[in-house]
């Protein structure tokens, strides 16, 4: 119980708060692995990743949820990027082994950048729902879309959701409120995936995951309600938000 004692109280918003981040636009990460590094600064990572996502998949399968009940979900889509997902992540996770993580890092910067000002100049971007493929073609996207964000979530993972959304409008003509509503159902795949590592291993706090998962869920259902009362409009301010945040984090990982 030593590990659950300090702290508590500040991981608990932390998770509170990367559900709901989470639930909107992707990036709870950003709130939640921080917050574990810091109140458990002597347990080892894989741990604390595990413990991260244990708790961020009942929060995002929460979130997609509480979106299928209220929005016309693409399932067609959706579900083979879900699949195509779930598959790549177990490459992704197995890249780290021969390709080190600070040689893409500022790739990733590059493709932050370019989601931000793609979404600033663009103003009517993501605020119609126009889907732009089917058949065979829809399919394949899907399929290729999927894996590679399988790819990237299972060898880097900062960021998926938010990538996942700006691909979504960007091949497929959603608006922000599907594309979000669809990023949660192939983030609950990647993170099964992860999680089909991490608990065999043992690498979860299994207490505290479970209560860090409990707030994680009510961010989410509160993150869900604001979403979908103020639509596109709302999803695209803090999606800008958050990329930005993660411009800096990137910026500050790569050149500090």
């Amino acid at each position: 119980m030593e590990l659950l004692d300090p702290l508590l109280g500040g991981l608990m918003l932390a998770a509170f708060v990367a559900g709901l981040v989470d639930a909107v636009v992707g990036g709870g990460g950003l709130v939640q692995i921080p917050a574990l590094f810091a109140a458990q600064p002597g347990v080892a990572p894989a741990t604390l990743f595990g413990t991260n996502k244990f708790a961020s998949v009942f929060g995002t399968a929460n979130a997609a949820w509480r979106f299928a009940r209220r929005v016309e979900m693409p399932w067609r889509t959706i579900l083979p990027a879900a699949l195509a997902a779930f598959a790549l992540s177990y490459a992704g996770a197995a890249a780290v082994a021969w390709l080190p993580k600070d040689a893409v890092r500022p790739l990733i910067l590059v493709l932050l950048v370019f989601s931000a000002v793609y979404t600033l100049l663009k103003k009517d971007f993501g605020q119609a729902h126009r889907p732009a493929h089917s058949g065979r073609r829809e399919l394949a996207y899907a399929i290729l879309l999927g894996g590679v964000i399988g790819f990237y979530d299972g060898f880097f993972g900062p960021g998926t959701g938010s990538f996942l959304i700006f691909l979504f409008i960007r091949f497929f003509g959603f608006d922000f409120l599907h594309a979000s509503a669809g990023a949660k159902v192939v983030n609950v795949a990647t993170n099964l995936a992860a999680l089909a590592f991490f608990l065999p291993a043992g690498h979860v706090i299994a207490l505290l995951a479970a209560g860090m998962a409990v707030a994680n869920v009510a961010g989410s259902a509160t993150g869900t309600w604001l979403a979908l009362k103020h639509g596109s409009g709302f999803i695209r301010v803090v999606f800008l938000i958050v990329v930005g945040t993660l411009i800096v984090k990137f910026a500050w990982d790569t050149f500090a």
